[in-house]
């Protein structure tokens, strides 16, 4: 029998070996994650809070910041600290609950923007049915279904994942635990559990990928039969976030997971790594709201309330500053 021993824990291979470098990565990273985290929490609050936000197109795209929030707290807080503390290990189970979360983070987004295609598809295409398609109780079910499913898909890769031994090496090439890395080291001759689960992840993906083509064909075909520049202007403005942030979801995890394999990813390579996990998170808040008047009216209507508010609260100091003065003022003249 041969010698093997089983590993306990991998490394990750770092953005680079200079420990400086690392440092002002971490740095950079740091920024730019709370930036994300920021806006992101921005936009829900702001459809949470205002009652003109309460519509299906909202309510997903609520449920996507949410997504996105978890999304890229799964690795990029974790890329930071190794960053700056120049420790890039992590255990089997650690990495087990990276795989599952980053997997079921990424189902669930990628499910609520095929259901937000839909959205769009009965807006456009059936305006005089929309209140009825797109009812509370269909908009539950559907971010329901796409977040189950988002769960079930991580924990079928997961498990066809850690099926696999891993006796080799055990340096990652990557800055965080995924499937096409950990294949890379394993040493498993058995894969069909592991090839079953991708087989799923692909047919998911294939399918959510063929509806949104298919609602968007549906929905340019209308739009261009629209007899006023002014009708086709309006529902493009409602498709073009949409479809944009769908775009760059796909085209940085194609990026990722479909170029060639390497056992010693380039700077490059690693970057763009990042900018999968990170990018995505940043520009969907920027993208809803730099053109949406909607978001925009809405922040201004937040911002007037707490100026209000805190106005309010000033005035009312003021007066119990003003009574206690008066009290203090009537003690002394009846002494």
């Amino acid at each position: 029998m041969a010698n093997v021993t089983a590993i306990t824990g991998f490394f990750f291979m770092g953005i680079s070996d200079v420990q400086e470098l690392q440092t002002l990565c971490g740095v950079f990273f740091l920024v730019m994650y709370m930036a994300a985290l920021a806006s992101n929490l921005i936009i829900i609050t702001l459809i949470s809070l205002d009652l003109q936000l309460q519509t299906p197109m909202y309510f997903f795209l609520k449920n996507l910041s949410l997504l996105d929030v978890f999304f890229v707290s799964v690795t990029i807080p974790n890329l930071v600290v190794n960053s700056l503390t120049h420790n890039s290990f992590i255990s089997i189970l650690g990495c087990a609950v990276q795989v599952f979360l980053l997997s079921s983070f990424t189902g669930g987004e990628v499910f609520i923007l095929t259901a937000m295609s839909y959205d769009r598809y009965a807006a456009i295409c059936s305006p005089l049915h929309y209140d009825a398609i797109m009812n509370g109780g269909i908009c539950v079910l559907m971010v329901g279904v796409s977040w189950a499913t988002g769960v079930l898909f991580g924990a079928i890769n997961t498990a066809g994942t850690f099926s696999l031994s891993f006796c080799g090496s055990n340096v990652i090439p990557q800055f965080f635990c995924d499937v096409p890395s950990l294949l890379r080291i394993s040493c498993s001759e058995t894969l069909v559990l592991i090839n079953s689960s991708l087989g799923i992840g692909l047919f998911l993906g294939m399918s959510c990928f063929t509806c949104v083509v298919i609602s968007y064909f549906y929905i340019f075909s209308t739009v261009l039969k629209m007899p006023t520049n002014k009708g086709q202007f309006k529902a493009f403005a409602t498709c073009i976030p949409h479809l944009t942030v769908f775009t760059v979801f796909i085209a940085t995890a194609c990026f990722v997971y479909l170029k060639a394999p390497s056992n010693v990813p380039s700077i490059a390579d690693k970057i763009f790594s990042v900018l999968y996990t990170l990018l995505p998170p940043a520009l969907n808040p920027l993208i809803y709201s730099l053109r949406n008047n909607d978001v925009k009216c809405a922040l201004k209507r937040l911002q007037q309330n707490l100026c209000h508010r805190g106005s309010l609260h000033l005035t009312l100091q003021r007066i119990c500053q003003w009574y206690s003065a008066l009290q203090a003022e009537s003690k002394i003249c009846k002494f």
